[in-house]
């Protein structure tokens, strides 16, 4: 007797997961010409929207532990994408923001959430409901 519940075909999980590697497929080609990785694009858009922010709370909204995340940063700051210094309020705490050419990024990369939706099978309506449940789920994983 077969348990429909181990169906790999039945596993949110797997349905995920198989959904990320696709999305990071289409995702690669359109971060090419700025020459960075989907981690690193995901860093950008943080801070795109905040000018400077502290190592931790990149990380709290990322998703990263500092493990993962510092060698990327690290990786960003040597093609000169942003710069690390420490807080003059408290030298313990390392700070993110980006440089002249992180900046010039953002203009490059307008075009990348475009071209992306393109590739989804998804009305604008089936879109948000997606988010909004994707959202209420990753703040469940908190709890």
């Amino acid at each position: 007797m077969s348990n429909e519940l181990l169906k790999l075909e039945n596993q949110l999980c797997f349905s995920l997961y198989a959904t990320t590697r696709q999305m990071t497929k289409i995702y690669r080609p359109l971060l090419k010409e700025l020459d960075i990785t989907y981690p690193q694009y995901l860093a950008l858009l943080v801070l795109w929207e905040v000018d400077k922010i502290s190592v931790k709370a990149m990380g709290e909204r990322l998703f990263l532990d500092s493990g993962t995340l510092t060698p990327m940063l690290k990786r960003m700051e040597e093609h000169g994408l942003i710069k690390r210094v420490r807080s003059a309020a408290d030298e313990r705490v390392i700070e993110v923001s980006l440089t002249k050419k992180g900046k010039e990024a953002e203009e490059k990369a307008g075009s990348i959430p475009i071209n992306f939706y393109k590739h989804l099978n998804l009305e604008e309506e089936e879109f948000f409901q997606l988010k909004t449940i994707l959202s209420k789920m990753m703040g469940r994983f908190g709890e």
